[in-house]
């Protein structure tokens, strides 16, 4: 017999009232949430910081993008 997790469970609200579980992990396109992250990030949405210790997967030559364009980027 499997004992049941104790993990919580991320439950998402739905506009004609459903209840649904989130599945634990998610395969999407940068291009699928590129958007909604900065304008998030733009935004200062109070949601975005509950996430902000989460790992995400990222290719190698997306990482080195990342890195290189942090370290040229003119400072504020």
């Amino acid at each position: 017999m499997r004992a049941a997790s104790t993990e919580p469970r991320l439950k998402l609200y739905d506009p004609e009232n459903r209840v649904t579980e989130a599945p634990r992990m998610k395969r999407v396109r940068l291009k699928q949430i590129i958007n909604v992250l900065a304008e998030a990030a733009k935004s200062d949405r109070t949601w975005l910081s509950d996430f902000a210790d989460d790992e995400i997967k990222i290719s190698a030559d997306l990482y080195e993008v990342l890195s290189l364009y942090r370290r040229l980027r003119p400072s504020a």
